[in-house]
């Protein structure tokens, strides 16, 4: 089928080779020609959405359809109106992925400000992956794929990695003291994050499934302090203890180095 206007569309289908694609418009420009009697072939995990004039008329779901005033009862009365119906009448249709999409990657591109209960103002790095389906395809299509001839995977995942981390930076504002906490606060942290997201997306016809943070990295001169903290606990709170550890460390690094490095770190206080 070609991607221009289609005249006297008998057959109308969509399949996906490349599983990229949440959404497929026919014609790609233009309206086509549609005649009473074709078939839509409608697949498992599709839907398909009829629009004329502008305006969504119908949601078909998955099996073979036959254009008939009965099937199509929205899309009939607007051809009928202000006009007599006719065959074949112009429309667009679009077909909708309704599978879950997996494993969709979120990142922060620039760090993100947090106050820290322990370390004042940080910046803070973030990422993960998250599932999302399309449940309401009218919807969808009329909030996020506008008139695009496709719309893929990857647009989806730029749209929801803006959105995470907005919502990302709210959450931790108001459920995180301190990075110090994350160890046992990851699952939490991304439970509450998902029902939070999920309220916006169904704005938009979506679901969201699992959400997971990976990882949330402080800078390394705050990731070096909290190593500093843990090392000093292991050594029983001693500040002095800490100093002979951290200047025994320089030492052997200094070893490769020459005497000098290691002269300085006699002089933290090996004697």
């Amino acid at each position: 089928m070609g991607t221009d206007n289609v005249v006297f569309l008998e057959v109308i289908e969509w399949f996906d080779p490349s599983g990229r694609e949440v959404a497929h418009r026919i014609p790609e420009r233009g309206s086509g020609e549609f005649k009473i009697g074709a078939q839509v072939i409608v697949r498992e995990s599709q839907a398909a959405v009829f629009y004329s004039g502008g305006v969504a008329c119908d949601a078909l779901g998955p099996g073979r359809h036959t254009l008939i005033t009965k099937n199509v009862p929205l899309l009939t009365k607007a051809l009928a109106l202000p006009w007599g119906f006719t065959s074949p009448f112009r429309a667009e249709v679009y077909f909708v992925n309704l599978k879950v999409f997996p494993n969709l990657r979120w990142g922060t591109r620039d760090p993100v400000a947090f106050r820290d209960r322990e370390f004042g103002l940080i910046r803070l790095r973030a990422h993960g992956i998250c599932d999302v389906r399309v449940t309401q395809p009218v919807l969808f299509v009329n909030t996020l794929v506008g008139t695009e001839a496709s719309y893929t995977v990857d647009a989806l995942e730029a749209y929801l990695g803006e959105v995470i981390v907005s919502r990302l930076n709210d959450h931790l504002g108001e459920h995180l003291d301190s990075v110090l906490d994350l160890p046992t606060r990851y699952e939490e942290l991304a439970d509450g994050l998902r029902e939070r997201l999920a309220r916006d997306l169904a704005g938009y016809g979506l679901e969201l499934g699992r959400l997971y943070i990976n990882a949330i990295t402080p800078p390394d001169d705050v990731q070096q302090a909290i190593d500093d903290r843990s090392r000093l606990g292991a050594v029983g709170n001693r500040l002095d203890a800490l100093v002979k550890l951290k200047a025994a460390e320089a030492l052997e690094r200094a070893a490769d180095g020459g005497g000098g490095a290691a002269e300085g770190a006699i002089g933290l206080g090996l004697g």
